[in-house]
């Protein structure tokens, strides 16, 4: 016999599991709990199953049906449970964050005084905004007596015994944990989501702008350790502001990757666009005009690239950059995916660190240090105009990304953000920036979602509204 999970039309549109034996489908359970929060939309596509319990018989053993979110609440395991179920089986499209074994964990213990053994099988891949982690596992009783199948990140099949007579599974001792939360599950999210996304789409390889600094870096060490050296081309794109020490930088970790690694100066492009707009601009003074022309030439060269040979532009805006409106639209922005959408910036100086320390299991790219540690030391700055650091115009990362926390992740009201020992105005300006660049995130590639809430399916304020503070 096997289940297959599918959409279903039968006087509604369901989503279900369909049961097969003997070259016809004998049984079909419909989805009670449907999702409607964060990522999900089901109530906007499914028809409520109108069964909590659906039980079909194998060889003896009463088999429980359920899917993904009928779990996070003990109804239907409890239904199924009343209706004879040995064990129960429970197909799901679970997407991963950094909480979710946690979250797992607290809901799946709710019931486990059901007694009720299940098998936990999870879809494993990345698709657009989400990364699935797999994970899948057998259990008897509650979350920490599970035994891992597969491995998480992995696609595979694995053998699990059940005991008729206990009913109970036979748990082998070797293998069964799963991994904990930590960089490297963040890392490995963030690599399977990228590869998965230029891989499904078929493209040839990325192309990624590598500034010198640590956002591009570790956007070419993911996209490294995703598809593999050949396929990533990098490109420094000096103008007149571009440091030494960045195009030391970005060359000595093109090297350390292994990666294709070209130079194509903007400084003609950019007195081009000068020249052009003189006359425009006469009796005007320097501005974000004129750096944001830099970035938006870096965007055209790029994109340029991409559609003669056929790589995909990989974007390295991270975000806290995003959060606050610090990135350029048709520029930095211009690409087609972005790893490090949800890591605030504090979180790449800790990632960075991490993968120089460590080789991820799978990875594609060399192990030990791939990216130089002055990149990791040295004050962040765009380069866009003479002596610029980051800091000019923002609160240190630590406190920055603190503040957006609270507002972006965690909905904090102000006054809660503020007593944590952040200054009123402080606060209050990184909330306008932050009302004030929804326009842009809208127009943003996607990226993996690592984090409770991030900037796609996960929040969706209106670009036009009233409701900001004077």
């Amino acid at each position: 016999a096997c289940i297959i999970g599918s959409p279903w039309q039968d006087d509604g549109l369901f989503n279900s599991i369909i049961y097969c034996e003997g070259g016809r489908i004998s049984a079909r359970y419909d989805k009670q709990e449907l999702p409607n929060y964060g990522v999900f939309d089901e109530q906007r596509l499914f028809e409520k199953g109108r069964s909590p319990a659906c039980v079909v018989e194998l060889k003896g053993v009463k088999i429980g049906l359920a899917i993904c979110e009928d779990v996070w609440f003990e109804r239907v395991p409890k239904a199924a449970k009343e209706a004879g179920a040995d064990l129960l089986i429970v197909p799901n499209g679970s997407p991963w964050r950094r909480s979710i074994h946690a979250e797992r964990a607290e809901a799946f213990d709710r019931w486990s005084g059901l007694g009720l053994p299940y098998l936990f099988v999870n879809q494993v891949g990345g698709q657009d905004e989400l990364v699935f982690d797999g994970g899948s596992y057998a259990t008897n009783s509650t979350h920490g007596e599970r035994c891992g199948l597969i491995g998480q990140f992995e696609a595979g099949t694995e053998l699990t015994e059940f005991d008729i007579e206990a009913k109970r599974f036979i748990l082998k001792d070797r293998g069964c944990r799963l991994d904990h939360d930590g960089w490297h599950m963040e890392y490995r999210a963030a690599t399977l989501a990228l590869g998965d996304y230029v891989n499904k789409n078929r493209f040839p390889g990325v192309v990624i702008g590598l500034s010198g600094g640590i956002d591009s870096a570790l956007t070419a060490a993911i996209a490294v350790d995703a598809l593999g050296p050949e396929r990533v081309w990098c490109v420094m794109m000096p103008s007149k502001y571009t440091s030494s020490e960045s195009l030391e930088d970005a060359k000595l970790c093109a090297g350390m990757l292994g990666v294709r690694y070209d130079i194509i100066n903007i400084a003609p492009g950019v007195s081009a666009m000068d020249e052009m707009l003189g006359d425009a601009f006469a009796e005007t003074q320097p501005d974000t005009t004129e750096e944001n022309i830099q970035s938006r030439l870096r965007g055209v060269t790029l994109m340029a690239l991409s559609n003669k040979f056929g790589h995909m532009v990989i974007t390295t805006g991270n975000k806290s950059e995003m959060a606050v409106g610090y990135a350029t639209l048709y520029g930095d922005m211009c690409g087609g995916y972005n790893p490090l959408k949800d890591f605030y910036k504090t979180e790449v100086f800790a990632l960075s660190r991490w993968r120089n320390e460590h080789h991820p299991k799978g990875a594609l790219g060399p192990a030990g240090e791939v990216i130089p540690e002055r990149i990791i030391t040295k004050p962040p700055s765009a380069e866009l105009r003479a002596d610029q650091k980051d800091e000019d115009s923002l609160p240190p990362y630590d406190t920055l990304d603190d503040i957006l926390r609270g507002l972006v992740d965690n909905e904090e009201d102000i006054r809660d953000i503020m007593a944590r020992g952040h200054d009123e105005a402080t606060v209050k300006r990184i909330e306008h920036l932050l009302y004030l660049a929804e326009y842009k995130r809208r127009q943003a590639p996607p990226g993996a979602k690592v984090g409770g809430k991030n900037f796609g399916r996960d929040r969706r304020y209106p670009i036009t509204n009233r409701f900001r503070d004077d």
